[in-house]
């Protein structure tokens, strides 16, 4: 996950997942998810509603595997495309990433590399539509979907297993370049790598020194965050619904690595507010999805009799306020243009991939 979901160095990474749901109380939107998200049924947010016991007593992880193949083929065709778009831009030297680390500009050197950053952005892509999916079957739905919500349920779970999948392609291609590119003996260079890419702090040169990080915790996350679906009977539907909410975070963690470390959408331009825009839909969502909640202990009528102790009352109108902050936020750095892109190179622009 060096390329998520969060630039000095390279492009974009992992997210991200994830993919998958939301939060009561959370703020932005996440698999998946995600990043990176990435997650079973239900997966936006508190009070999401579970899926009924006849419907999923036969679902199982191995059946939701074979069934995520045909997405799962999509989703590396997605990759090759969005692979052979970075290989050409390098080429060309059209990507800002030749402006960030000139020396990449040898695409066939870091071809691995770049690999790493299309199953990043696959996994971004497939975390946004996870959670997407998640929202849609927890809050309130359009009048008329294309499927039935037993057939979107399925395709939200296929989707989280895949977004986990991306993820771990996207972390092992940045992991095996390091291996590549390096001189020394191969337990020396297995074990750096290792460390690089997967120890919080490991990787210490340029802007990777707090995206990589921000990236790994998407990684950790989402991977049993997004398995624990399978396993609810045993823990419990209550605490699965409760561990489920913070899918979003992955999906947060995954945005917010793509953003800090990719090379692609480093600068102020289109593609960076792009990035932000597609945040737009899962915010609107999200907010929808608190202010009309599917269980009605989770109305927000008032404090008072009925209504819960105060400071969960509170922590609920305090959710949907941040929510609908991130919204209004997001309007004006779409409208404005002003989406925290960089206008020249950082003064740092090492990078452990530089071997020069």
């Amino acid at each position: 996950m060096k390329p998520s979901p969060a630039p000095a160095a390279p492009e974009p990474a992992d997210p991200p997942a994830a993919t998958t749901a939301q939060a009561d109380n959370a703020a932005a939107a996440t698999t998946p998810d995600a990043a990176a998200a990435a997650t079973g049924a239900d997966p936006s947010s508190s009070s999401s509603s579970s899926p009924s016991p006849s419907s999923t007593s036969r679902v199982t992880l191995r059946s939701d595997l074979r069934a995520s193949i045909p997405d799962g083929l999509i989703a590396l065709a997605v990759t090759a495309a969005v692979f052979a778009l970075l290989y050409a831009r390098i080429k060309a030297k059209t990507s800002s990433t030749v402006t960030v680390m000139p020396f990449m500009a040898d695409a066939g050197g870091f071809w691995m590399y770049f690999l790493s950053q299309a199953f990043g952005w696959a996994a971004l892509l497939w975390a946004w539509g996870t959670v997407v999916l998640g929202l849609l079957l927890s809050g309130p739905r359009p009048a008329r979907l294309p499927l039935s919500a037993q057939r979107l349920e399925r395709l939200h779970r296929t989707t989280s297993l895949n977004t986990i999948a991306l993820i771990v392609a996207h972390a092992l291609f940045f992991a095996a370049e390091l291996v590549r590119h390096d001189t020394s003996g191969w337990l020396s260079r297995l074990w750096s790598a290792f460390v690089e890419s997967f120890v919080p702090g490991g990787y210490s040169s340029g802007t990777g020194q707090i995206a990589i990080p921000v990236g790994q915790a998407a990684l950790y996350l989402a991977v049993p965050l997004g398995l624990l679906f399978y396993v609810r009977h045993r823990i419990g539907p209550k605490t699965w619904r409760v561990l489920h909410r913070f899918v979003i975070v992955v999906y947060v963690l995954s945005v917010w690595h793509t953003l800090l470390y990719g090379t692609n959408v480093w600068y102020d331009g289109w593609f960076r507010t792009s990035v932000w825009l597609l945040q737009l839909p899962i915010a609107a969502l999200l907010l929808a999805r608190l202010l009309r909640p599917a269980r009605r202990s989770e109305r927000l009528s008032g404090p008072g009799a009925g209504t819960g102790p105060r400071a969960v009352w509170g922590l609920r109108l305090g959710g949907r306020l941040v929510v609908a902050g991130v919204v209004v936020a997001l309007l004006a750095v779409i409208v404005s243009g002003r989406d925290g892109g960089r206008t020249v190179p950082p003064a740092d622009t090492s990078s452990t991939h530089n071997h020069d």
